[in-house]
């Protein structure tokens, strides 16, 4: 089974968080669409002997679109690609394109399942985010929503400078009451050159600090386990049979294809990324051009992979795979490396799978990153 990723580079206005690729000019919205279905139409050949088990429209901000462009999107995957019966459709949605026409509509499509990108349930952390609803968005779109679609999940991030915990309760507990089976949640990273950079730079905005998203991080996981939530990946809780199986395919090593601008793909032997540009995007697919990158993995890399994602996970990291897939040398490299995190009770060993302890969830990347083979 195989997923298809479809990244949509267009927004409203950009977050001060954000550094993934987008544009808020809509203009080459149609030659987009465009060319997002003829890159779907020339990589088909990609996954000839695959099944597609998923669709995610990713972005950027895809509830930007019309409800035909969607429509044309899907149809184009249906026409070139074998499909399960019942795939996991997603729609990554922002409140304020979520009117209760436009859900409806949404429900009426193949979608069948919305991930809404609601950060916070509080005017002042939307505004520091720089987010294009406000609060009173947030509520009315997931009122509406669950009339409509029972598979949603919803985005919050803690570790919001002058985020207190009382608050950070209570955003969880909003999201509770609207019965959501799933939330991704994350800690508000501040990556180079955004605008966020820029204001903590400037002193306009507090540093996020670490040990505050760490209380936020325990917070989070003691409130959603107590409510039946399966805390199945480091960012990532949903209830039995709500796990998302577009990511949950991410970090079991399947394959994909990511389509559009910056899209990602990974077939266990490569990765490739497409130019982060959308007119040239544009203009090499019009041309029938791929126009993207491609990275042969080695096996280091691949181990290095499994490492990060595995220990990420609830299906953990086992030494039976790291023997099979990478050889003795790999697993003894690995037992030597991970003796102290097992000292200092970060990781844990049963029946031959190596997890984080509870102590080391919020550690888990710091830890694998020690855990990995350079090359």
């Amino acid at each position: 089974m195989s997923g298809i990723y479809i990244h949509i580079p267009f927004c409203k206005q950009a977050c001060h968080y954000c550094d993934f690729h987008f544009s808020t000019s809509m203009k080459k919205k149609d030659e987009m669409i465009l060319a997002l279905a003829n890159e779907l139409k020339l990589r088909k050949t990609e996954f000839e002997n695959e099944i597609v088990e998923t669709i995610y429209f990713g972005g950027g901000t895809p509830s930007i679109l019309q409800i035909a462009d969607l429509r044309f999107l899907i149809e184009t995957v249906y026409d070139n690609y074998s499909i399960i019966e019942n795939p996991e459709i997603t729609l990554e949605a922002n409140p304020d394109d979520l009117s209760e026409d436009r859900i409806i509509e949404l429900s009426r499509t193949k979608i069948n399942r919305l991930s809404i990108g609601i950060q916070s349930f509080f005017e002042d952390d939307l505004k520091l985010l720089n987010r294009a609803h406000n609060a009173e968005e947030a509520i009315k779109c997931l009122e509406i929503a669950t009339q409509y679609f029972d598979n949603i999940s919803l985005d919050l991030i803690y570790g919001i400078p002058g985020m207190t915990s009382e608050i950070w309760k209570k955003n969880i507990e909003i999201a509770l009451s609207f019965g959501i089976p799933h939330i991704s949640s994350y800690a508000l990273t501040v990556e180079p050159k955004t605008a966020l950079h820029k204001l903590i730079q400037n002193g306009a905005i507090k540093n996020p600090k670490d040990e505050v998203a760490q209380e936020h991080f325990s917070i989070l996981v003691e409130l959603l386990e107590a409510n039946d939530f399966i805390h199945y990946e480091l960012s990532n809780f949903g209830k039995v049979n709500y796990f998302s199986k577009n990511n949950s395919s991410y970090w079991l090593g399947k394959k994909y294809i990511g389509i559009g601008p910056s899209a990602h793909s990974y077939n266990r032997i490569s990765r490739s990324w497409n130019v982060s540009n959308n007119s040239l995007y544009i203009k090499a697919i019009q041309e029938n051009q791929l126009p993207n990158e491609v990275e042969t993995l080695s096996i280091s890399d691949r181990y290095n992979e499994y490492i990060m994602t595995g220990l990420r996970t609830i299906w953990g990291v086992s030494l039976d795979n790291i023997e099979t897939e990478f050889g003795i040398t790999y697993l003894d490299y690995l037992m030597k490396q991970v003796q102290k995190f097992l000292n200092d009770d970060l990781l844990i060993l049963k029946d031959n799978i190596l997890k984080p302890t509870k102590k080391g969830k919020f550690l888990t990347d710091g830890i694998a990153s020690d855990l990995f083979m350079l090359n």
